[in-house]
């Protein structure tokens, strides 16, 4: 199971909040991982900001929350930038505190970190690469666009089944401010919520098991 913590903000979390323009802008990726669901497929979606820092690791270790709390099997969340930078620490210090549990397994300009969203499963590993490094998928994935620098700058993403622009506002504009853990914690949750309703969209559409014939 989710960790206790998680499991309790992902059920509060109201995605009725979701504009109808924005529902139209997350309908792509739910047809995109409804399909690779209706075929046994496995959904590995890439998400893609600038320097793989704040935006991207949100949207990366949501979603494969969501993809656990949904039962949606074969599910694989990826992140990168089109430059490697560093996990931002206010990210990490988010995630611990909506119930994330992080560890640093290596030092440096660009720590590796385990995070872990439930106690069974294995953790994320976290630390900032090129959306085409090799620790990432090199074809048969979904690449999510999270920031609109990137999108631009990224005309064409190599191998990829398709290209998705969900873009959120940088959290960094509050860095050094009195607002910037409150500004963190808002993003993380618009990117939780908007996870949640992508996820949630799938659960009643995965194909049923073909008992009939194998009996008959």
């Amino acid at each position: 199971m989710l960790y206790p913590q998680i499991e309790s903000i992902i059920n509060a979390l109201d995605v009725s909040s979701i504009s109808e323009e924005r529902q139209r802008t997350l309908q792509p990726l739910i047809n995109y991982i409804k399909s690779k669901v209706e075929h046994g497929r496995e959904i590995r979606l890439n998400f893609i900001c600038t320097h793989n820092s704040r935006r991207s690791y949100f949207s990366q270790v949501w979603a494969q929350a969501m993809a656990y709390h949904y039962k949606i099997e074969k599910a694989f969340c990826y992140s990168g930038g089109t430059e490697a930078s560093a996990l931002f620490p206010m990210v990490a210090t988010t995630l611990v505190n909506t119930g994330f549990k992080i560890e640093a397994i290596s030092d440096g300009k660009n720590p590796v970190y385990k995070i872990k969203y439930a106690a069974n499963e294995h953790p994320i590993i976290g630390f900032s690469k090129a959306y085409n490094s090799n620790f990432n998928p090199e074809t048969g994935f979904a690449a999510i666009m999270t920031c609109s620098q990137a999108d631009g700058n990224c005309p064409v993403i190599k191998g990829a089944d398709k290209r998705i622009p969900i873009t959120f506002e940088d959290p960094k504009a509050s860095d050094g401010t009195l607002q910037q853990k409150a500004v963190y914690n808002e993003r993380s949750l618009q990117i939780a919520t908007e996870m949640k309703y992508i996820f949630s969209n799938l659960s009643c559409d995965r194909p049923k098991k073909k008992w009939a014939s194998a009996q008959e």
